[in-house]
């Protein structure tokens, strides 16, 4: 039987501050360049609609579904961005041999293609599966209750299947079922682990970013009004997440460094 590898979180941390610290200089380039321009770009070309107190859940509902049906495109196009930084941070990561960020960025669209595929494959087998779920718990339960707790459920799969952007980029494995199989594999038995590792990380992230949010938002409305208030406040809230999701990133690598059973290479050029 092969041996299960359990995850020590406190080494994982470790591991992906200095993850952080030794390629700091790489990763603040990625971040800018995939996280913190779309996300402006979609706070220019399409922001949220405005919603009132006064509406009703239909008439949010109602809202939000025209916003989609009109920008889902845009939004589409504008994901692959933060997918595409994923992998190029990990590639800065896992690979040994300190590649440049267009060495980086090179590995990274060669891996998108299987990436992206793999994501669709879970997504097409998790909604069935939850969807299902929630309508036979709505029969034993209140509505919202039933739905929180398939929601609740879908968790365990997403741990199981988190290792994949680290796979796919650290082993340059292309095939995007193989690539799932891998992250199933290697999370086997420390599901639950990954779980209370990254939810104590975003509690933290979280709070912090309510508190800085809120600072800043006193400090803009003393200071600017309408649109320069919004998009100052959209690049403030930007860049505390780009922060937040390259030490996501760097959480991932370290996990699926502890958890490999051989310790990763190069990846593949």
């Amino acid at each position: 039987m092969t041996a299960v590898t359990t995850l020590d979180s406190s080494a994982a941390w470790a591991s992906a501050t200095r993850m952080v610290a030794a390629n700091r200089d790489l990763l603040m380039a990625i971040a800018g360049v995939f996280f913190v321009l779309p996300g402006l770009a979609s706070a220019v070309f399409v922001p949220l609609p405005a919603m009132t107190p006064e509406m009703n859940e239909a008439q949010v509902l109602a809202c939000m579904q025209d916003y989609y049906a009109s920008s889902l495109p845009v939004l589409l196009l504008l994901s692959l961005f933060p997918m595409a930084g994923m992998l190029t941070m990990l590639v800065a990561m896992l690979d040994t041999a300190r590649p440049t960020v267009a060495q980086a960025i090179r590995h990274s669209i060669r891996a998108l293609p299987s990436y992206f595929a793999a994501q669709l494959l879970i997504a097409l087998a998790i909604l069935p599966v939850s969807m299902a779920l929630a309508s036979v718990l709505a029969l034993l339960l209140p509505d919202r209750l039933a739905v929180s707790v398939a929601l609740g459920l879908l968790l365990y799969p997403i741990m199981r299947t988190m290792l994949v952007g680290p796979v796919v980029a650290g082993t340059g494995v292309r095939n995007p079922v193989a690539a799932i199989r891998e992250s199933v594999r290697l999370t086997r038995r420390n599901a639950g682990r990954i779980l209370l590792f990254i939810g104590l990380a975003a509690f933290v992230f979280l709070v912090v970013y309510g508190l800085v949010m809120m600072f800043v938002g006193v400090v803009l409305v003393l200071m600017f009004k309408g649109e320069p208030q919004r998009l100052l406040g959209e690049g403030v809230a930007g860049v505390l997440l780009a922060i937040a999701y390259t030490y996501f990133v760097a959480m991932l690598a370290a996990i699926y460094s502890q958890l490999a059973s051989d310790p990763a290479g190069p990846a593949d050029r």
